[in-house]
């Protein structure tokens, strides 16, 4: 991949992260560091966009091949994992977490860039939160979904004493006063961003869309018909 290739697909990068993911908070790398030099981050993200949308799959060891053809003594390249999660590219990554993609460890690939990864959310450090305490006492100090008292034994695990989080109502939006519910460590942790809840801790609405792909089999054929019908069996990935 030569110097205007790598320009080129930054190019359709830039482009797509204008329109479609800079408004969720996903930064794009800076194509040249100091020097004139390309930076590592936008290597791989260039590597892993080649060709889209139809991506590759792409081993760790390719990737830090290429890399270390501009950064030769690269070792071991990490930034396709740090771009994904951290940083807010959907970059699948081969393991028992990914759901998307079938790839095996070791294996990347750019899933999409109109969207961003599913676990990154725009304003998830906290900045405003309200009077936590308030918050708290209108709950009486307890988890919003199951009840535990703050600094009491937990309902479920009566060993571990019950310590209250911060913890959305709606995880597409910003940890901020009116988005904030209390939960204990054992429903915020485990929770994982699949849900919208209500002020009273209860599920609503289904936050995370890839969540539904671990429902059973009969309910997912219930909601592609629902889906169909409303969509009038539009292909999603039809042009429009």
């Amino acid at each position: 991949m030569n110097k205007k290739s790598i320009e080129s697909i930054y190019k359709t990068i830039s482009e797509y992260h204008e329109k479609y993911l800079k408004q969720f908070g996903v930064k794009l790398p800076k194509l040249y560091a100091s020097k004139g030099k390309f930076t590592k981050d936008a290597l791989v993200l260039v590597y892993l966009a080649y060709d889209y949308p139809k991506t590759r799959k792409v081993s760790k060891e390719e990737l830090t091949k290429f890399v270390r053809s501009y950064y030769p003594d690269t070792n071991d390249v990490q930034q396709a994992r740090h771009l994904g999660a951290q940083a807010g590219w959907w970059i699948a990554a081969g393991g028992r977490d990914n759901i998307v993609l079938k790839i095996k460890r070791g294996i990347y690939q750019l899933y999409t860039l109109e969207q961003p990864y599913p676990g990154f959310k725009k304003g998830h450090r906290i900045t405003e939160t309200g009077d936590w305490d308030k918050i708290k006492e209108r709950y009486n100090y307890r988890c919003a979904t199951c009840g535990s008292q703050e600094n009491k034994p937990h309902f479920h695990w009566p060993a571990t004493k019950t310590i209250l989080q911060k913890a959305h109502i709606d995880p597409n939006k910003p940890l901020v006063a009116g988005n904030i519910i209390p939960q204990c460590q054992k429903c915020n942790r485990g929770d994982r961003n699949r849900w919208v809840y209500d002020d009273k801790g209860r599920v609503i609405k289904l936050a995370d869309a890839n969540f539904v792909r671990n429902f059973d089999k009969e309910v997912r054929e219930k909601i592609y018909r629902i889906l169909y019908k409303e969509f009038n069996g539009k292909n999603p990935n039809s042009k429009k």
